[in-house]
């Protein structure tokens, strides 16, 4: 079963989400990642395998708000292209739990519109979909 962690602070939040993602490991996992927003930057950082492979990847950053992720595959093989955040571009990071069961249909909609795929999961959907609309919205302004 996935675990997310999200946080907000006046602080540096990586520490805090590290410690939200090792206190759920005990539900299982496959792999874990991090997006964290400075600025107008999202920072995404993943890694397969426990907590502790990510926090081996991380370097500081002051970010105060972020969300994590520790994965349990329900579609794609355990890998770091598999593992959460997902995203489109640089505006959206998505960590979710559950399964999308239209995401196929979705998928090959989102292709059709120019969306390139870099993972097997039905969530990096949701990425695209978000980024998809919102492109929408910007052009009938």
């Amino acid at each position: 079963m996935c675990g997310i962690v999200g946080a907000i602070a006046e602080r540096s939040v990586q520490p805090i989400l590290i410690e939200g993602l090792k206190r759920l490991e005990y539900r299982g996992y496959d792999s874990a990642g991090i997006a964290t927003l400075q600025g107008m930057q999202i920072h995404r950082l993943r890694a397969q395998g426990k907590v502790v492979e990510l926090e081996h990847k991380l370097t500081a950053n002051s970010a105060t708000l972020g969300i994590a992720h520790t994965r349990w595959a329900t579609h794609g093989v355990p890998s770091e292209a598999n593992a959460h955040p997902h995203m489109s571009g640089e505006r959206f990071a998505v960590v979710h739990n559950g399964i999308i069961e239209n995401h196929g249909a979705l998928r090959d909609e989102l292709q059709g519109c120019g969306c390139v795929f870099t993972s097997e999961t039905d969530t990096e959907v949701v990425a695209h979909l978000l980024a998809h609309l919102a492109t929408l919205r910007t052009d009938h302004a």
